[in-house]
């Protein structure tokens, strides 16, 4: 049987037996997909569990022949909210910390500077207003420092379209800093 009539099979008649065929066929590269994001077969376990989960609740959704693109990106999209997730849950509050770890005197700091601090603070702001796929490719490009091949293989988009998404996050970053209004640059506009 073919992807699109196992999908049928499960989506008509609720068999089990079909999602397990589906299950066998893509648990190989799921795994994969999750192994190269998570970097730990207990994470891409877990990721690929929860693959296979959401893909049952809305196969009834799918649309195509092939599965295997549809389950890498719900792969990919698994593994990076539960990486961010895993980082958000490790942060200590700053409240937390003792004075001396946050560096008594860090106003007298020569490096420090008020207007410094607000243009972080508009550009977390700013960040803040993004759509979840475009703050996790500013977090991949800069915090993690992933190179764009790197963040192509993790997101399964093409390295030409990482970079391209970049250009496009970094220029609807300086329009929301400045508030000038501009055309819609998101994935899904008509100018793709």
């Amino acid at each position: 049987m073919t992807d699109k009539e196992l999908a049928q099979e499960v989506v008509m008649h609720g068999s089990h037996k079909a999602f397990a065929e589906i299950v066998h066929r893509h648990s190989g590269m799921v795994f994969s997909k999750a192994l190269g994001v998570m970097h730990t077969e207990e994470g891409a376990a877990e990721v690929t569990q929860q693959t296979f989960v959401r893909a049952y609740e809305s196969i009834d959704a799918w649309r195509g022949t092939n599965l295997a693109p549809w389950l890498a990106a719900i792969a990919t999209h698994t593994a990076l909210k539960l990486l961010d997730k895993e980082r958000r849950r490790r942060t200590t509050p700053l409240d937390t910390l003792p004075a001396a770890a946050l560096g008594d005197g860090i106003a007298e700091s020569p490096s420090y500077s008020e207007e410094h601090e607000a243009r972080l603070q508009q550009m977390e702001t700013a960040i803040a207003q993004l759509p979840e796929q475009d703050r996790q490719l500013l977090r991949l490009h800069y915090y993690d420092q992933c190179r764009t091949a790197d963040i192509a293989r993790q997101t399964g988009l093409s390295q030409s379209n990482v970079l391209v998404r970049l250009h496009r996050i970094r220029e609807r970053l300086k329009r929301i800093m400045t508030k000038d209004p501009a055309p819609d640059l998101s994935p899904d506009s008509p100018s793709e």
